[in-house]
């Protein structure tokens, strides 16, 4: 399709009036299920008992029924004397009565004879042939519990909108419910959109990825009180979208559908969910999710999600989740939020409101915020999130140390017990694994080096994995003095093999640096150790070629092309979206790809003092330094410093 062809975004409209455009759909309706299946569902109705509880005066206690007033005056030394009349077991209807003078022997739960008003406790009393010593008196009524003592008939005992646990159900069974009155959950058909689009398990073609957001959609569905029906995935193709748009607007109670929402590719969902009924909204003044369509479809409503996993999620949380929640009774759960400062400068983008995910730390100052930057097609930005900081749509930055509000995605903050941020490396999982088996959880988060020590220098990461090299050669120390990080110790970690990542065969036959130029590149991102390293060997090689730096890089196509890990160059190399790229030895194995070693790097710990001391600290460094970790490092193809 020709860009002018494309249709633009109709009118944007603020997050608050996307969801006034649903408030026609705001209805609910509901069923009788049976008690066993009525777990997780919210009552339709107030619940009023129908009977007593217990509906008859009943034993609370193993022992004897007794008149009160017989067991008066009796002790250890002066026990009294009764005759045994008879036994009554938990279901038996007495044929006994008690007169005076008498007991009863009686079960836990069993109904109380005519004339008893009591019971006394068995380990109270001792028995000798067919009478009973009573060692303790009782007064009316102690030890029995009253017909209605615990439910009255026409006692309301839940109410309309309460979510159905154990503890509900257990009242609702006392009471004799066989059905319950619920909210009927809403059906929610998914479709996924997309040529790119394949579904997990299967083998992938070159450029497709699999559905991420029909499951997560699906979860997020149950979660509000939803079920979801999988439509599967639909090509790109205007008859075979309106045939599965038809057909789940006819059956489900809501349409979500995910991908093909964006300016130009929106052509075919917003004329056919035109088509079939009409578009309300087309684009959110917010990011993520900018490229939402909300619409009716057989007066079912519609909503249309980004392709993107975080702008997905997030729209279907701000947008789709109240609607499934009211439609299936549940209530709204409260949004904790809690102040924090931001931890780094944050630019924003005026004119439309973002959602910013951040991740939360404690510092000796409070709560610092750290911005989540992974971008919309990130699958882990809102696992590594702890919330979210709301930005006007008019404000253009967040200064460092600002107070931020952040909303949380649980009433809970999960902190770890260490908070790893640097580069990306492979090792940092093995030491989270053998931190587990130590019972200490550790969160990573992938900077870069420079990031790393940024972080160490702000108070934000208890631990920064880096692998800086300094222009003397000398790998990460220098930098503590160059960053003004003085409150921090650099610990020696291993031994990784840089070099140059080529395709299996290494078919342009790259031997090197100097083979790069006129080659297709994907480089590291600024501030990572191994585009630092690439740069110092560019330099390098202009001075051996007499040429300008600028120069040089001008001749390799690529070179602002970044990476943020060394997966993702072996990734690119794979695709055929590069000849070559810098990264480690252990990527290029793993990915069965041919590997040019260029020098070892020393990748190293800085680590704040003043976490020295804790408990999580300690074992990491004990960690560091254990044979497992040796061995596990062998395995990676990484070797500890001698």
């Amino acid at each position: 399709m020709s860009n002018s062809s494309r249709k633009e975004f109709r009118t944007l409209v603020s997050l608050e009036d996307a969801r006034k455009a649903l408030l026609p759909f705001y209805k609910t309706a509901e069923e009788q299920v049976p008690l066993p299946e009525c777990y997780g569902r919210t009552l339709a109705r107030n619940i009023a008992s129908r009977v007593d509880v217990p509906g008859f005066d009943r034993a609370s206690m193993d022992g004897f029924a007794v008149k009160a007033r017989d067991t008066w005056g009796a002790d250890e030394a002066e026990p009294r004397s009764l005759r045994i009349a008879g036994i009554i077991h938990a279901g038996d209807t007495p044929a006994v009565k008690v007169e005076p003078g008498t007991a009863v022997e009686i079960a836990t739960g069993a109904m109380m004879p005519e004339g008893a008003n009591a019971v006394v406790m068995v380990e109270q009393t001792d028995t000798e042939g067919d009478t009973v010593n009573i060692r303790k008196p009782v007064s009316p009524g102690e030890n029995v519990m009253h017909a209605g003592a615990d439910v009255m008939q026409g006692e309301l005992v839940l109410r309309k909108g309460t979510r159905l646990t154990s503890r509900e159900i257990s009242v609702l069974a006392a009471v004799g419910l066989k059905e319950v009155p619920v909210y009927r959950r809403p059906g929610v058909a998914i479709i996924s959109t997309g040529n790119e689009i394949a579904s997990p398990g299967e083998p992938l073609k070159p450029g497709q990825i699999y559905d991420v957001n029909a499951y997560a959609v699906g979860a997020g569905v149950i979660e509000n009180g939803g079920e979801p029906c999988y439509y599967g995935i639909v090509r790109d193709e205007p008859d075979a979208f309106r045939k599965a748009l038809l057909d789940a607007s006819t059956k489900a109670d809501l349409v979500l559908t995910s991908g093909s929402t964006s300016a130009g590719a929106s052509d075919m969902m917003f004329s056919t969910v035109g088509g079939v009924g009409k578009v309300l909204v087309h684009g959110i003044k917010i990011k993520p999710g900018k490229p939402t369509i909300i619409g009716e479809a057989n007066g079912r409503p519609f909503i249309g999600l980004p392709g993107y996993p975080s702008s997905a999620l997030t729209i279907f949380n701000e947008v789709a989740a109240p609607l499934i929640r009211h439609m299936s009774g549940h209530p709204e759960p409260e949004r904790s939020t809690v102040k924090a400062k931001m931890a780094l400068t944050l630019q924003s983008e005026a004119g439309r409101e973002v959602l910013q995910p951040v991740g939360l730390t404690r510092t000796k100052d409070g709560l610092a915020a750290y911005p989540i930057e992974k971008g919309s097609g990130a699958v882990t930005s809102l696992r590594d999130a702890d919330g979210y900081v709301e930005i006007g749509e008019d404000v253009h930055v967040i200064e460092e140390g600002s107070e931020v509000e952040v909303r949380l995605f649980s009433p809970v903050i999960s902190f770890p017990d260490l908070l790893i941020i640097g580069s990306h490396c492979l090792g940092i999982d093995v030491i989270t694994d053998l931190m587990g088996e130590k019972g200490f959880t550790v969160r990573s988060i992938n900077v870069g080096s420079l990031g790393g020590f940024r972080s160490i220098r702000k108070g934000v990461a208890d631990v920064a994995g880096v692998h800086l090299l300094d222009e003397s050669g000398v790998y990460n120390e220098p930098f503590l003095k160059s960053l003004g990080i003085g409150d921090a110790t650099l610990v020696k970690g291993y031994i990784r093999e840089q070099g140059i990542i080529v395709a299996r065969g290494n078919p342009l036959h790259i031997r090197g640096i100097a083979d790069l130029p006129g080659k297709r590149i994907v480089n590291r991102t600024k501030g990572s150790g191994t585009r630092t390293l690439f740069d110092m060997e560019l330099r390098k090689l202009a001075a051996e070629k007499g040429v300008p730096f600028e120069k040089l890089i001008e001749s390799i196509r690529g070179y602002d092309v970044e990476a943020k890990t060394h997966s993702a160059v072996a990734a690119a190399i794979i695709a055929g979206k590069a000849d070559a790229g810098l990264g480690i030895k252990t990527v290029a194995v793993q990915n069965r790809l041919d590997f040019i070693p260029l020098r070892d790097e020393e990748y190293d710990f800085v680590i704040r003092k003043e976490v020295l001391d804790r408990p999580a600290t300690k074992a990491f460094l004990e960690i560091l330094k254990s044979k497992e970790f040796d061995a596990e490092l062998q395995n990676l193809g990484y070797r500890l410093k001698i």
